[in-house]
């Protein structure tokens, strides 16, 4: 049996990845609540590696959130996720884990990136300001897994996800990102027969969006390929405006109101589209359509809340 620790088992990405590797034959998964270990202390972790021995880490553990949530609690985005791989990348090397994957953020790319945006752009100009802390964080982390390789020999992999949505999201209005806020305010606008529903910004940047059930089979694709095949993005290669993506929203959730767009708050980046033909050209593609996806993330809130109201 392989021991397979997953970090941030309970948040969007660590739960599909559970699921995931709930189906792979020969694993026995690790997973800790962060009652049982909080990641942000040093000792804590230290001391689970050195008792556990893992023989693979999924690191996906991290404070995330939206551009509102970045932008009021910029200390605390950068802080922890240093913290966070910083003991979990750390023990991992000291305890001799085989293999350690390192889930970064398209967001580590500069803000007027090439579109797509290569794997090869990093680095190469200013970073979006209204994420700087989170991205500058996933850089270092990324940076760490490469040296802790060149100077102690170790497997640690770096993937860079999309924009992600699924079961298990963060719906909450004022830190969440922009599918799932979407998702919710359209949701309680159609109960609540409100005649308007307000998106932030123009609603004319492009994004690009992958449901967390395909990240996580990419994920586990990429841990087994035979050789780290170096800094990999994840993604569907192909985005749409944000009106775009909320009138498909209106269609699914059955809001038959108006849309209005306040252009008095920050759209962010143009567009955050990735270059994909490295994984793909490693034999992974995802499964599922945007539109599928948010059926399925749309069915799972709409169980999820009616079981929290009953």
């Amino acid at each position: 049996m392989k021991r397979v620790f997953v970090a941030g088992h309970r948040g969007l990405v660590g739960s599909a990845l559970v699921r995931r590797l709930s189906r792979e034959p020969g694993v026995e998964l690790l997973t800790l609540t962060r009652e049982r270990l909080d990641l942000t202390e040093q000792a804590a972790v230290r001391d689970f590696f050195e008792r556990e021995r893992p023989d693979q880490v999924y690191l996906a553990a991290a404070k995330v959130g939206g551009i509102h949530a970045n932008a009021t609690y910029p200390a605390e985005f950068i802080q922890d996720n240093l913290d966070i791989q910083n003991h979990v990348i750390q023990g991992a090397s000291r305890s001799g884990v085989e293999r350690l994957l390192f889930l970064g953020s398209s967001c580590i790319y500069p803000r007027l990136s090439p579109q797509p945006i290569p794997e090869s752009a990093l680095l190469t100009g200013p970073l979006e300001p209204t994420n700087q802390p989170y991205a500058l964080a996933k850089i270092a982390g990324l940076e760490l897994c490469r040296s802790y390789n060149r100077q102690y020999g170790t497997d640690f992999r770096c993937v860079m996800p999309t924009n992600l949505f699924g079961p298990h999201d963060n719906f909450d209005l004022d830190t969440s990102h922009v599918l799932p806020a979407l998702m919710h305010r359209f949701h309680q606008a159609t109960r609540q027969n409100a005649p308007t529903v307000t998106v932030w910004g123009s609603g004319a940047p492009r994004r690009e969006f992958l449901h967390s059930d395909d990240l996580a089979d990419a994920c586990v694709h990429v841990m087994n390929l035979p050789e780290d095949p170096g800094l990999l993005n994840i993604g569907t290669g192909q985005d749409l405006t944000i009106a775009e993506l909320a009138e498909m929203m209106c269609e699914v959730v059955g809001y038959q109101g108006d849309l209005r767009f306040d252009r008095s708050r920050p759209d962010g980046p143009p567009q955050k589209l990735l270059d994909v033909s490295r994984i793909s050209a490693t034999g992974w593609r995802p499964r599922r359509s945007l539109r599928e996806g948010i059926e399925q993330t749309y069915q799972w809130f709409r169980d999820t809340e009616l079981a929290g109201r009953s």
